[in-house]
């Protein structure tokens, strides 16, 4: 296993060995709150317990965290939400404090890892492939559903960053979800394919996958795998400021967790730049939407891009004024986004 420290995931989300080795060190960071590790077990997090647990996705155990509202009896009937977290994200991390932030206001919410990342199974290990995740999306709506106090005309969605394509791609085909909520979005594949502010040439992208298809010769051939980052060094200024400010959340204290370890394998490019997220919202998206950004995000560019195509006839753009894309991670920033997710879905679920 080896990892380089070239420019191919710039594209996607920046690159740095020094930032994989702070994250494999172990350290939890004392800003997150603390979630049971075993499965069945719970811990309380003010009025919200917090449970462990385990679901199948074909054959792979999924792990999440199921947030359980305040005076939560198995005997009602509860709208729920499925949180995806953003790409090199755990449940712990953003996903787990809007979970934790929608429980509070009294619906069952599941954030869970992404198969082959995190505490989930799945071999090889740190393979991001958009459309696996679809699928893993898939099998946490299946798992809402078994439970008795779920009510499944009742189903919600809400994705952060790249788990936001995710989110949206899966709704669309999923109809069981009934509305459907994006916080600092970003299509993955969009943003692999023109950079992370829209702007890269056509020839830097085919670059990129002419290297990717060396390295997967190579390694058909026997060669060990290599791993890229998703965000860069602290301090590293030829970054985008997102991703800058992102270094700043995943390998400091602020929003450090062991399993988000920072490597992605880098065959993983090429499959997530085929990845459409937002194609077919024109035509599929008929949910209520709500999308919410920060207006100094480089990213901005994707929600007003889905904003404009999302066939619902009930959808608004949120823009909260002066916050960037990370301000929406953590802090006053996911406090804002939190106020008005809430009695979002509690109109539409």
């Amino acid at each position: 296993m080896t990892r380089t420290p070239g420019g191919l995931a710039r594209l996607l989300l920046g690159t740095s060995l020094a930032a994989s080795a702070l994250l494999m060190s172990g350290a939890a960071t004392a800003a997150l709150p603390v979630t049971p590790t075993t499965v069945g077990a719970t811990t309380q997090i003010g009025d919200v317990t917090v449970r462990s647990v385990a679901f199948d996705n074909l054959g792979i155990a999924m792990s999440g965290n199921l947030y359980l509202p305040k005076d939560f009896s198995e005997g009602r009937k509860y709208a729920a939400i499925v949180v995806v977290h953003p790409g090199g994200g755990v449940k712990e991390q953003t996903a787990g404090l809007y979970a934790l932030k929608l429980a509070e206001q009294g619906f069952v919410t599941l954030a869970f890892d992404a198969s082959h990342q995190g505490a989930s199974g799945g071999l090889p290990r740190f393979i991001d492939d958009p459309m696996k995740r679809v699928v893993d999306f898939y099998s946490a709506v299946d798992y809402l559903t078994t439970l008795p106090f779920v009510d499944d005309e009742r189903l919600g969605a809400l994705g952060v960053c790249a788990g936001s394509g995710v989110a949206v791609k899966a709704s669309m085909t999923d109809r069981r979800i009934k509305a459907l909520a994006i916080v600092s979005g970003i299509d993955s594949g969009a943003a692999a394919r023109k950079g992370w502010d829209g702007n890269s040439p056509v020839s830097a992208m085919l670059d990129t996958l002419t290297k990717v298809g060396a390295k997967r010769s190579a390694e058909a051939a026997g060669a060990p795998p290599v791993y890229v980052n998703y965000v860069p060094a602290l301090g590293d200024a030829t970054a985008p400021r997102d991703l800058q400010e992102a270094a700043d959340y995943y390998l400091t204290e602020r929003g450090r967790y062991p399993t988000s370890t920072n490597q992605m394998l880098m065959t993983s490019i090429s499959t997530g730049m085929s990845f459409t997220g937002f194609e077919g919202a024109d035509t599929f998206i008929t949910q209520p939407l709500l999308i919410i950004a920060g207006s100094e995000a480089g990213s901005l560019w994707h929600s007003r891009e889905l904003n404009a195509k999302a066939a619902s006839r009930d959808k608004e753009l949120f823009i909260i004024p002066g916050a960037t894309h990370m301000d929406l991670y953590d802090g006053p920033g996911a406090e804002t986004a939190a106020r008005k997710l809430a009695p979002f879905f509690k109109t539409r679920l």
